[in-house]
């Protein structure tokens, strides 16, 4: 539930705008049904676009329709533009980006913001670059990134990056060590047999990314006894380095999630602490668990817990709360 901290600008002035723009692009948790249908909206642009760029990569289809295409990546274009000047525009209304041109300068370099960035660029590069930019066009497939905005998984699993990143960083150094070693070992193997197959170091390499990741493409196999079995004994690390990234990810994943919900029963405590649940209080518990990612059962667990005990009153007649929805 991030809070603003600046005053509240008299309506309808230019602050008064940015603050209601700022809120209507998420900035405060602003979940009205205008915001929700605008949410979806771009969705479902973001969607179609990926879908049009993939289409358009099939020569047939990009002569038959190749101007209905252009046409409305051109008009995606504007729209995406304008969400991200508005994004822009308003990030000071966020007091991590308060000031006006650091600030500003700041969240430009945020993941989020470079997607948006990235989104729009290659329409662009077309303006100002001079030779054929027609293969930059599968470009605009990483507009699929921009739905990480509208995707409470997206920021989960981007905060269990975070949190794992460096368990997940010593196990891709072993992974790298034992790679190099063994791509060696089986180029001094087999290259006097096969001098056109593992021709060198890096090649071999290629080999063992395919053996242990127990892929096994069949372009490059070990000849003599002592190459098989290095492969096979390959391909058996393979698996139980394979599993560590996802046991660690697995692990990231539930710890990330116990920690939303400690985070959900605080605010919930402090609700619970004083006495009365008014509409602004449901708000904040709806905004705090959307912006958590968690589902309206784990929130209704959770809650249910604290009405148990009484600490939930009604602001009408005072009487305890019985009933088990968080938003209700």
């Amino acid at each position: 539930m991030a809070a603003v901290s600046s005053p509240v600008p008299a309506p309808w002035t230019y602050l008064w705008y940015r603050r209601k723009f700022f809120q209507m692009l998420g900035g405060e948790g602003h979940r009205s049904r205008l915001v929700k249908i605008l949410d979806y909206a771009l969705m479902a642009l973001i969607f179609v676009n990926c879908v049009c760029t993939m289409l358009e990569s099939v020569e047939r289809l990009a002569m038959m329709h190749g101007k209905i295409f252009h046409d409305f990546d051109v008009v995606s274009v504007v729209i995406f533009s304008i969400e991200y000047w508005l994004r822009l525009w308003t990030i000071v209304e966020d007091p991590k980006y308060a000031d006006r041109l650091w600030g500003r300068l700041r969240y430009v370099v945020t993941p989020l913001a470079l997607v948006d960035l990235l989104a729009v660029l290659p329409f662009y590069l077309g303006f100002i670059v001079t030779f054929d930019l027609r293969e930059l066009r599968v470009l605009r497939l990483l507009r699929v990134f921009k739905l990480s905005r509208y995707s409470n998984a997206m920021g989960i699993m981007t905060a269990v990056l975070r949190q794992e990143a460096r368990s997940m960083g010593t196990v891709m150094f072993v992974f790298l060590v034992i790679l190099v070693f063994i791509s060696s070992l089986m180029y001094l193997l087999e290259h006097p047999v096969q001098p056109d197959v593992f021709s060198d170091v890096p090649t071999a390499l290629w080999w063992g990314v395919e053996t242990m990741t127990t892929l096994g493409y069949g372009d490059m196999i070990p000849k003599t006894s002592f190459g098989k079995l290095l492969g096979g004994l390959t391909a058996l690390m393979g698996v139980g380095m394979i599993a560590l990234p996802a046991g660690i990810m697995a692990s990231g994943f539930t710890e990330q999630m116990r920690l939303r919900r400690e985070d959900f029963e605080q605010d919930v405590e402090k609700l619970a602490k004083q006495g009365e649940l008014t509409t602004r209080q449901r708000r904040r518990l709806e905004e705090a668990r959307i912006a958590l990612g968690l589902s309206h059962e784990e929130a209704a667990h959770i809650v249910s817990h604290a009405r148990k005990g009484g600490g939930l009153k009604c602001p009408h007649c005072g009487n305890p709360i019985a009933k088990t929805s968080p938003d209700s």
